[in-house]
């Protein structure tokens, strides 16, 4: 499909509002080590296994939020660099104490941040799972805190964030 202004028009079609992403489902190396960081570290729960190729994980017993497999990938190595491809899950957080809880566990388990960043809209941490996936953790902000611009339109940024003072909003 060769994309022009015509399919761009969003007199056409929008989608509804309330529509979700429903589910990521990542290709990975190794079941255990992927489970151990989805589950192990961000606390994610196993909702099914498909013997030792394909695991289903999830939030408050959903169906499955992530799923993983190595149908394609065990064994395999992250996509090089330049390489078109997923470029991060973003998992939503409810609070900020919650995200500030998970960069606790992260930051307990030894793992390092790729960065963060305050939008305006939210705050994000970024990361990277056992097999190279970009992953980001974050909290929606208030609509009400939404920066807008003098046109009306939203004007997300790329602030600092005070990774100590959300540290400090931990309740684990």
């Amino acid at each position: 499909m060769k994309v022009t202004d015509q399919n761009l028009d969003a007199q056409n079609f929008v989608v509804p509002a309330g529509t979700n992403i429903g589910h990521v489902h990542l290709k990975v190396a190794d079941i255990s080590r992927a489970l151990g960081f989805y589950c192990g570290v961000l606390g994610f729960e196993l909702q099914q296994m498909f013997g030792d190729q394909a695991a289903f994980i999830s939030a408050g017993g959903y169906h499955h939020h992530i799923g993983l497999n190595t149908w394609e990938s065990k064994g395999g190595s992250p996509p090089p660099p330049g390489t078109t491809g997923l470029y991060h899950t973003a998992i939503l957080y409810p609070s900020k104490p919650d995200l500030a809880n998970a960069f606790k566990r992260v930051l307990g388990a030894g793992l390092k941040l790729d960065g963060a960043a305050d939008h305006g809209v939210s705050v994000a941490l970024y990361l990277r799972d056992p097999d190279e996936n970009g992953v980001e953790l974050y909290w929606d902000k208030p609509k009400s805190e939404w920066p807008y611009g003098p046109d009306g339109k939203l004007a997300m940024v790329n602030a600092r964030v005070d990774l100590k003072d959300l540290l400090n909003q931990a309740t684990i």
